[in-house]
């Protein structure tokens, strides 16, 4: 391998980080991955990621370095990004430059790395305009407009997770909520169902459960078509070609891929065609090396 063949990617995830070595055509040639111990602090998880990558890479020369983590990634902070305690004071890029000096550094949101490694090796190649939509812990959105993503003014662009339910909903982040979020994210409906169904049950396994179980159904369903409203709504909004589906909820597409496209063909003019995501285990990751590739 040569200078110009190795990428390395790091995910910072609320959890787990994921680290990759990589060539240009986004083939991970080795990975590893620790866990975040987010209690224990920011601090903690960067020095440990970072010399971690440094075995990984073993000595090799890197043409870039990509680095993704969930919140909008500026230079001097981390914003709307509250799971790990001290995430929001950390200067990412910084960090990595000082452990990595001479490479060049990529930083960016995970959600919107993910699109972009959909749409550069993924399922979203060729699509324009594009909708990545990830669903998992979290809910958020990727919009590609000829490849390149819309980040918005602040870096926020597709952050529907604090997508209004209801007019009783007007306050929504200036009180500290994330509405949709709260109502069909995969934290917030593992929470549901283990109340639902008196023991501890994932998002992941509420959706297995739901094949057989009246209650898990029942839950699903109604946040099945909650969700599906706001991705017809964005459908409408963007008008896009095609739409991927990623994060960990797709493992249960044969439940959620027939709900949103039948909303989908219900209430959009031009309905986009709805596919899951290439990737699901590493999209994030992928997505660092994506964005350090085109930048």
């Amino acid at each position: 391998m040569t200078s110009e063949d190795l990428i390395l990617g790091i995910d910072f995830g609320g959890t787990k980080v994921a680290l990759g070595l990589s060539d240009r055509t986004g083939a991970l040639l080795a990975t590893r991955r620790l866990d975040t111990d987010a209690e224990a602090g920011a601090e903690q998880v960067v020095t440990r990621a970072l010399a971690a990558a440094a075995e990984l890479v073993a000595g090799a020369p890197l043409t870039a370095i990509g680095v993704v983590s969930p919140g909008i990634v500026l230079p001097d902070r981390i914003l709307l990004a509250p799971n790990v305690p001290g995430w929001e004071e950390l200067h990412l890029a910084d960090l990595v430059s000082a452990a990595f000096p001479d490479v060049p550094i990529a930083v960016g949101t995970d959600a919107k790395a993910a699109a972009l490694a959909e749409w550069t090796w993924g399922t979203l190649k060729g699509a324009d305009p594009a909708v990545f939509l990830s669903l998992g812990t979290g809910i958020a959105a990727a919009v590609l407009v000829g490849g390149h993503l819309l980040t918005g003014a602040n870096g926020a662009a597709g952050e529907i997770g604090y997508n209004l339910r209801t007019p009783q909903d007007a306050d929504g982040f200036a009180s500290g909520a994330a509405p949709l979020e709260e109502a069909v994210g995969g934290r917030w409906l593992g929470t549901r169902a283990t109340a639902l169904l008196g023991r501890p049950v994932t998002a992941g396994e509420l959706f297995a459960l739901a094949r057989e179980n009246t209650e898990a159904k029942e839950l699903v369903a109604s946040a099945l078509d909650e969700l599906s409203m706001h991705v017809a709504n964005l459908a409408i909004a963007f008008d896009p070609a095609r739409i991927a589906v990623g994060g960990g909820l797709v493992r249960s597409a044969d439940v959620l891929l027939p709900a949103l496209r039948e909303r989908l063909t219900a209430a959009v003019p031009f309905p986009p065609e709805l596919v899951p995501a290439r990737f699901d285990q590493d999209a994030s990751l992928l997505g660092a090396v994506a964005l350090a590739l085109r930048e």
